[in-house]
């Protein structure tokens, strides 16, 4: 079972996350969001840690924790699976 804990931050653009993913050993990841973004992908209907959380799952999934980047901003998650942006609703409403 993994574990993933979200706690995000406001900036003046949008969100900083701090993100554990705990398994057998526990990753720490910075996330952040930007307004836009999170509007384009969510239109308000799930808080921004929802988001990130799903995107975490979505991520999992495909790669283990240990290949996921450290810091990154959500949208770079598209360019190394082109797919997200379709599936992340199917996340979000798990």
């Amino acid at each position: 079972m993994t574990d993933i804990a979200v706690e995000t931050s406001e900036t003046p653009t949008g969100w900083e996350a701090t993100v554990s993913v705990a398994e057998e050993t526990t990753g720490q990841f910075t996330v952040n969001l930007n307004r836009q973004y999170y509007e384009e992908i969510t239109a308000g209907d799930y808080t921004p840690e929802k988001l990130i959380e799903a995107s975490f799952e979505f991520l999992l999934d495909r790669e283990s924790k240990e290949s996921i980047l450290s810091r990154f901003d959500l949208p770079v998650i598209k360019r190394y699976f082109p797919e997200y942006e379709r599936k992340i609703v199917d996340y979000l409403e798990r």
